[in-house]
Parts: C-alpha cells; sequence; structure tokens
C-alpha cells in the first residue's frame, strides 16, 4: 500500500509532462526543420535528433510506461511480450536521449574549444554518422533487456505481466550488463556533460578577456556584440548542463545508494518511495527541457516558433473569409 501510495502522489504529474513534453518537442522539430532560426545545419541536425529522442521518451516512458500502464493495468500492455517489449524501448529511448544531449556537447566543445578539428569533426557528415551511431547503440546495447523478464502467470492460455528472471541478481553476464548499463547512463554522461561545458566555458572567458584587451587598446570602445554572443553562450552552457544535471542527480544518487547498501526498497517507507517516483519524474522531465533550452534563448527561433503556432489559425482565418465572401 505504502508504494501505491506514493505512486498516487506523483501519477497526476505525468499526462501533464506528456501534454506539456509533446508538443514543445514537436513545436521544435517543425521549427528547426524549416532552417530559418538562424543555426547551422549541424546544429539543427543534433537539435532535431535530441528533440526526435526525447519525443520518444515522451510517448514510451511518459505516456506508455507511467500513464496507459496505471489507468489500464488490463489493457494489451498487460501481455508478457508487450511488457517485456516496452521495458526494452523504454530503456533504450532513455539511452538514446541522453547521449543525443552527450553528442551535441561534445560537437560545441570541439567547434569552440578545438579550432583544429573543427573542420573535420564539426560537420553535417559527421553529425549524421555519429547520431546513428547513437541510436544503433542505444537499441542494440539493450537486446538483453528483453530477456530480462519472464511472464508473471499464465491464465486462459495466454502469458501475462513480466517479473525479473532470478538469474539477473546472480549471472555475472546479468551484473555485466546492469553495470554497464548503469556506467551508460548516467554515470558517465553527467560528469561528461559537466566537465565538457566547464571546459567550454573556461575557453570563452579566456578568449574574451583577450579580445576585450585588445578592443579598449585599439579604439577604447568596450561594447563589443562578440563579447555579447560570448556571454549568451555562457549563460546558454550553464543552462543546458545545470538542467541536465539537476535532473539526473536524484536518480544517480539514488541508484548508487541502493547498490552500496544493497536495499532495493522491499520493505521501504512510503518517504522513500515518493523520492523514488519523484526522481524518476524529474528524470523524465529532462525529456521536455534538453531541446527546448538551447532553442528557446535564440531570438529567430522564437520568432519562428510564433510564425509556427499561427499559421493553423491563419489557415483557418483564410477558410472562413472565404467562406463568407461566397
Amino acid at each position: 500500500m505504502q508504494g501505491t501510495e506514493a505512486a498516487d502522489a506523483t501519477i497526476i504529474c505525468y499526462p501533464i509532462l506528456a501534454i506539456i513534453g509533446i508538443p514543445a518537442n514537436v513545436l521544435s522539430l517543425v521549427v528547426l526543420s524549416r532552417g530559418k532560426c538562424g543555426l547551422s545545419k549541424v546544429v539543427i541536425r543534433y537539435m532535431l535528433t535530441m528533440a526526435v529522442a526525447d519525443t520518444m521518451v515522451c510517448i514510451f516512458n511518459v505516456i506508455v510506461g507511467n500513464v496507459l500502464r496505471y489507468h489500464f493495468p488490463d489493457a494489451f500492455l498487460a501481455y508478457a511480450c508487450t511488457c517485456r517489449l516496452t521495458s526494452f524501448i523504454q530503456i533504450s529511448c532513455v539511452q538514446f536521449s541522453v547521449w543525443s544531449t552527450v553528442s551535441f556537447t561534445v560537437d560545441r566543445f570541439f567547434a569552440i574549444c578545438c579550432q583544429k578539428f573543427k573542420s573535420k569533426y564539426c560537420t553535417e557528415r559527421t553529425a549524421a554518422v555519429i547520431l546513428t551511431t547513437v541510436c544503433l547503440c542505444s537499441f542494440l546495447i539493450h537486446i538483453p533487456a528483453y530477456f530480462r523478464y519472464k511472464p508473471s502467470y499464465i491464465a486462459g492460455g495466454i502469458r501475462w505481466g513480466c517479473h525479473t528472471v532470478a538469474e539477473y541478481a546472480t549471472s555475472t553476464a546479468w551484473k555485466t550488463y546492469k553495470w554497464v548499463s548503469k556506467l551508460l547512463v548516467p554515470l558517465l554522461p553527467l560528469p561528461l556533460v559537466l566537465l565538457l561545458n566547464s571546459l567550454t566555458v573556461r575557453h570563452i572567458v579566456q578568449v574574451s578577456r583577450i579580445r576585450s584587451a585588445l578592443k579598449r587598446r585599439v579604439d577604447g570602445n568596450i561594447c563589443d556584440p562578440e563579447i555579447r554572443n560570448r556571454r549568451t553562450s555562457i549563460i546558454l552552457l550553464f543552462a543546458i548542463s545545470g538542467s541536465f544535471t539537476a535532473l539526473w542527480t536524484p536518480v544517480m544518487i539514488l541508484d548508487l545508494c541502493f547498490e552500496v547498501t544493497q536495499n532495493f526498497a522491499v520493505n521501504a517507507p512510503r518517504s522513500l518511495y515518493l523520492a523514488i517516483r519523484i526522481a524518476l519524474l524529474l528524470m523524465y522531465l529532462s525529456s521536455c527541457t534538453n531541446t527546448c533550452i538551447y532553442a528557446l534563448v535564440q531570438r529567430r527561433f522564437r520568432e519562428e516558433a510564433k510564425k509556427v503556432i499561427a499559421y493553423p489559425f491563419i489557415i483557418i482565418v483564410r477558410f472562413l473569409k472565404k467562406k463568407l465572401d461566397r
């Protein structure tokens, strides 16, 4: 009962998350695909992939995993094969979303801090190869997740539900897979994003100081548009890393605590169940912010977003006007 009460306290947030997250990511997809928001083609490719990955998380993890499964527990999701398949898709989508963000961070690091590698690494072709590899690896690596579960029971000749096989806790192969999964999400991405963004920000600050000093010596002009753009980049990078870190840290802390103490919350108090639910909710919230944080701070993106939002209403007004004119 304690776990159910804790789940009830947060389950209402998941439909809200889906209602906000999916339209936000679809809006980003439409605006970015138009290519009129002032971003380079390489950045747009990364941003589009991030939007696709985040949309998949919203659909499979939020809607399927936490809305449909909760409100329709006896529907098609209760079949053993569907349960196993959705579990595989959900963990793969999360990794795809996380590593598409990491790939974008690496690209920005090379573009800003490593000018020698910029021409070779920061290209559309390289971005396509990297993002395709990230997508394929995210799903191929987690194929064992499908075989992690077995049917809970058989009724009427139909296999229902799924629960973890006993070998998952004892087999060396399963233990290896479990730690590889934890390393890929979130133990490695979190510090990697923080490190790269910190180095990028430090590089921007150093270059900005040199540019300001030279500018002051040459014409005494302190107001420099380039400096303002670099400051915007710093704010942007801190927003990305800060959001990603804040939303993923609770899950990572709880996961590490469970591994260290070997306490899997079998008889844990309601407060721990509630903490787990909130941590998962924050983790899924990152699928609504990763794409929009970068895009929404761009003035031209906002202008294009307004046009995209207004377009259906313009069509309706034109249609009604034609009807009235007749």
